[in-house]
């Protein structure tokens, strides 16, 4: 099984590569937040602290294992960074870069399943619990607990739908960035599974996006997920053809539109709307109801 986050708040978190201007900030933001960072990696300057953080030159230093890492590195060194942690044997890593070449991505995501790692992302702003973790960059500020888990591609409107949700009184369970590009560390059904089992969880709000396929296993899952899961996919008015926002995000067939993804996801059981506004309104109800059992 591999490391339940929802469950289990990680309780020594390393940085990989935390030196950049953007990783620097973020480490600020996750010790503010109260996440147990024990260190950075950053090769060559081992020995030295960075604003109060221990710096090593290799994951083989910690003094005790590590149960997350929070990767900083530029795309072209994903894929060695995962494999440092997969053989680290740290259970929970979020890979920040954007446009990770496809066959490495292909080869971190295989890589860190087989070694029983959960790999959020690449190209994520990460995953906070609110009150209990934050990994990454979701403005905690933004999250409020509670019963609904936010799901989502893209990092923008992670952001922008854990604010409407919080200041429509609708806490969350879990709010995580899976990643935007073409390849990610987990599906969308690998999360269900998680939510699945999760007590804290009453309802899922999904938030996908016009590109690639992800949406149907989704859909293909929700038969034995058990909860309510309202289904907003954007990008319905996009031009056919066109990139929008990010690696992930291009529809290059019919399937891949946002409408076509939006009415497989209705007919698997979802309650499907077509903006925020209505995923706000039916989680209201959803929550408002007496849970089952």
């Amino acid at each position: 099984m591999p490391f339940n986050f929802l469950h289990d708040a990680p309780r020594r978190v390393v940085i990989v590569n935390p030196t950049g201007r953007y990783a620097m900030a973020q480490v600020a933001a996750m010790r503010a937040a109260g996440t147990a960072l024990v260190a950075g990696i950053a090769p060559g300057r081992g020995g030295t602290m960075l604003d109060g953080l221990p710096l090593l030159d290799d994951l083989s230093e910690l003094d005790a294992p590590a149960d997350a890492a929070v990767l900083y590195t530029p795309p072209e060194g994903v894929l060695d960074a995962v494999r440092a942690a997969v053989a680290a044997r740290i259970p929970l890593i979020v890979a920040a870069a954007e446009y990770v070449p496809v066959h490495d991505g292909l080869k971190a995501a295989q890589e860190a399943r087989a070694g029983g790692c959960w790999l959020v992302g690449p190209n994520t702003l990460g995953l906070c619990i609110p009150e209990r973790t934050l990994l990454g960059s979701i403005a905690p500020e933004f999250c409020t607990p509670g019963p609904v888990a936010l799901l989502c591609r893209s990092g923008t409107l992670t952001l922008a739908l854990a604010r409407l949700l919080t200041e429509a009184g609708i806490g969350q369970s879990a709010v995580i960035h899976m990643g935007g590009d073409l390849v990610i560390g987990r599906n969308p059904q690998d999360y269900l599974a998680l939510l699945a089992a999760d007590p804290a969880t009453r309802a899922v709000l999904y938030c996908g996006e016009l590109g690639g396929d992800k949406e149907y296993a989704l859909a293909a899952a929700l038969q034995d997920f058990g909860k309510p899961l309202v289904a907003l996919v954007m990008g319905r008015h996009a031009p056919e053809g066109t990139r929008m926002g990010h690696a992930g995000a291009l529809a290059g067939a019919a399937r891949e539109t946002a409408a076509a993804k939006l009415a497989v996801l209705a007919a698997a059981g979802a309650v499907a709307v077509e903006r925020p506004e209505q995923a706000v309104a039916a989680l209201l109800c959803l929550t408002s109801a007496p849970s089952a059992g």
